[in-house]
């Protein structure tokens, strides 16, 4: 089931929320968390009923591991429990994600033909792998309190967090299940969950899709690009995914906000960065925490030297590239990036005092979202050689008069119908208003992404008015009466 729904927005959610707060006048607090906990599972089982067995013997078997850990003291067995913890659910994640990647290079090295499995990928599975990793190794240093299993199940599969992030902690969510406060109406938080909910669906449906439109075609059509169709396939899936993923964690927000829970920040307008190191503290917050605290740490951090330091931050990256997806162009995305992220690291003083001036800063931030455009080219492409022959694209100059399907692309019903009347006026009228349209998106674009308030300081400063509500109901009345033509979320099956 996607937010971006007829049945999620006019079922789903106010089943839950209305089934939320009456529970919690029953005066037993664990029937609303039940309740919730099954409006979970059918929201997951709504994707696939076939892979409901999956999250829910996850969520068991984690569960009996941290049963395990409270109970058992001998400092070789708990690391045995660890390894076959860890071994359990990375092992279910690779069989799902990884394997017939594996078996593909296998084939290809040495010339064997085994079976592809073609496995369909289950719902979240990156995402509640990662959260219970976390959990399970918190476990193991013993700092997880008594948790009842339904607690922790709610933890695992609250659904507004659970198909696109952030991947949360257990201490900063399943306490607030337990808050009394929880059951009770705020109307300050309804009023900030529907404008959380509000901006994420309009980012998501009016501006992801229509970007993903552009995008889809040129990463789809490379070999007949030149620099013109490259340049905007490469700046619309930029802001596709940026729209895509942080719109959508902006409903988790709002949707989290609805029972009065808390859900973190996961992006922090994350093009405004002035270098790449910057980039990945704006971007995707928590699986850097994640990976920062169960990769890097482990490893030794920045404690072993600087040879060291660099050793492990290009492994943080590396398993971050391979988290992403299974192709090589995710392994080379993140070695790049790790690579990126080191040259920051070593040129640390010279980069601060450069943001101390504007003229540097803005060079700088030139810098930066150069590098993260053509690092998203190699996200995008479905090959490392499509990837190559698109910044070849780029850098050939070649530039030519904008592809019919980019303009074609944002032509949604309520723009076809200004294109349309404009076409009764003249022909040139119309072909000026498309070619206006496209230069438009791209403006709005990437105003909105660099210079514009981001949906968490949005919610810092929120005040309820008559302009913040008439902004948001436009948004939400656009976005639902465009819902006909949305593609899916991006991490949607990831």
């Amino acid at each position: 089931m996607l937010f971006n729904s007829y049945i999620f927005i006019f079922l789903f959610l106010p089943v839950a929320v209305c089934g939320w707060y009456l529970l919690h006048k029953t005066g037993k607090p664990w029937l609303p968390k039940l309740f919730l906990l099954g409006m979970s599972l059918w929201f997951y089982a709504y994707f696939n009923i076939c892979y409901l067995p999956i999250i829910v013997g996850s969520i068991l078997l984690n569960y009996l591991l941290y049963t395990l850990f409270r109970r058992v003291r001998a400092a070789a067995w708990r690391r045995v429990l660890l390894c076959a913890g860890l071994a359990a659910n990375i092992g279910v994640l690779f069989y799902y994600k990884y394997l017939d990647f594996c078996v593909e290079n296998i084939n290809a090295v040495f010339h064997t033909d085994y079976p592809l499995r073609h496995l369909l990928l289950p719902l979240g599975i990156s995402f509640f792998t990662f959260q219970q990793v976390s959990f399970v190794v918190d476990s193991y240093r013993g700092k997880v309190p008594r948790y009842s299993l339904p607690d922790y199940a709610l933890f695992v599969s609250f659904f507004p967090q659970l198909i696109a992030g952030p991947i949360v902690l257990h201490d900063e969510m399943i306490p607030q299940f337990a808050d009394p406060l929880c059951g009770k109406w705020n109307s300050e938080n309804i009023a900030r969950a529907l404008t959380a909910f509000s901006f994420g669906l309009a980012k998501k449906v009016l501006l992801a899709d229509a970007f993903g439109a552009i995008a889809n075609y040129g990463f789809g059509h490379i070999p007949s690009l030149d620099s013109t169709g490259a340049l905007l396939a490469m700046l619309s899936y930029t802001l596709q995914i940026y729209f895509d993923f942080s719109g959508y964690c902006d409903m988790a927000v709002g949707l989290g906000l609805f029972f009065n829970i808390r859900i973190p920040q996961n992006f922090n307008s994350p093009y405004r960065a002035l270098d790449m190191d910057d980039f990945w503290k704006r971007w995707h917050i928590t699986l850097t925490r994640f990976l920062r605290t169960n990769v890097y740490f482990p490893l030794g951090g920045s404690r072993k030297g600087k040879v060291r330091r660099y050793v492990n931050l290009m492994v943080v990256f590396l398993v971050s590239g391979i988290w992403h997806g299974a192709n090589w162009t995710f392994v080379l995305w993140g070695v790049l990036n790790g690579a990126a992220v080191c040259l920051c690291k070593a040129f640390a003083s010279r980069l601060e005092k450069m943001r101390r001036h504007i003229i540097p800063r803005v060079l700088l931030w030139i810098v930066t979202f150069l590098c993260v455009n053509l690092l998203w080219v190699l996200f995008r492409a479905d090959s490392v050689a499509l990837a190559w022959e698109m910044i070849r694209k780029l850098f050939s100059f070649d530039f030519g008069a904008l592809p019919p399907a980019y303009l074609d692309a944002l032509q949604t019903g309520e723009f076809s119908f200004v294109t349309w009347a404009a076409g009764k006026i003249s022909a040139g009228a119309a072909a000026a208003f498309r070619k206006g349209l496209l230069f438009a998106a791209f403006g709005f674009g990437a105003f909105a992404s660099v210079f514009m308030k981001n949906t968490h300081e949005r919610l810092e400063r929120f005040r309820p008015g008559l302009v913040q509500c008439a902004v948001c109901v436009v948004l939400f009345v656009w976005s639902v009466l465009a819902l006909s033509g949305v593609s899916t979320f991006l991490y949607y099956n990831f």
